[in-house]
């Protein structure tokens, strides 16, 4: 794993809005895979930047976005639907039709992983794939114990995990208690991945992923088997790290 350490949060964004863009600039129809939470907001601001001033262009890119909560339609304010439009695909041109979530209120949850994994396929694969990291070291709604050959699946949220989404609901009691995801398998199929991370919160998970073994327990320590990851992360979030 390549890892670039930035001098805070907003220079790491800045690395990872120039790792996307040059992804985009080296093929004819980029496919990116899409992560949601606090984490890459400030990547998307930089490439709505970008996006204005004409230096980077989406009419050809394809998105696919990790994960959705099971049971919010896709024009509910907590939806990661909405979140993605709002917080990126209409600031920067990129048709409906080229963006891709999970659909978890479509009644029929198995068909929905299966579409989302045939639509994946049918694309060619993600070309670069954007990750955060849990503190348990969850990637999407993988959590601890999450089979590596998973595909896209339901699954059921964790207390840590829901804790953490809280803030985005009115209450605890709001937040859905399962989600459909990216399963470990389908993420390492991706050709790159970027994995973001940044703030003390994180040094633990980025300690482990690092220098802990390989171990389902870990999810995100999957990524060590894959052969083209970069960490970028800022020095809070690397501070437990080893040089």
């Amino acid at each position: 794993m390549k890892r670039i350490k930035t001098k805070d949060y907003v220079e790491m964004s800045k690395r990872a809005c120039r790792k996307v863009i040059e992804a985009i600039e080296r093929s004819d129809q980029p496919v990116l895979g899409l992560a949601t939470g606090s984490t890459p907001e400030g990547l998307y601001d930089c490439l709505i930047e970008a996006y204005k001033k004409g230096h980077v262009h989406f009419g050809n890119v394809t998105t696919f976005n990790l994960d959705e909560y099971i049971g919010l339609s896709p024009d509910d304010e907590n939806s990661y639907h909405y979140y993605m439009n709002e917080k990126f695909f209409k600031h920067v041109g990129l048709p409906t039709s080229q963006t891709n979530v999970p659909k978890g209120n479509t009644g029929d949850n198995k068909r929905a992983c299966e579409d989302y994994e045939a639509l994946i396929r049918d694309a060619g694969y993600v070309d670069l794939q954007i990750l955060g990291i849990g503190e348990n070291g969850h990637i999407a709604f993988n959590e601890p114990g999450t089979p590596f050959e998973s595909r896209t699946q339901v699954v059921d949220l964790t207390e840590s995990t829901k804790n953490a989404n809280a803030r985005f609901f009115d209450s605890i009691e709001d937040v859905p208690t399962k989600a459909i995801t990216m399963g470990l398998k389908s993420i390492m199929e991706s050709k790159e991945i970027v994995l973001l991370a940044s703030g003390v919160k994180k040094a633990d998970a980025m300690a482990k992923l690092i220098h802990g073994d390989v171990s389902e327990a870990f999810p995100a320590s999957i990524l060590r088997n894959h052969p083209n990851v970069t960490i970028i992360a800022d020095e809070d979030a690397l501070s437990k790290v080893r040089d």
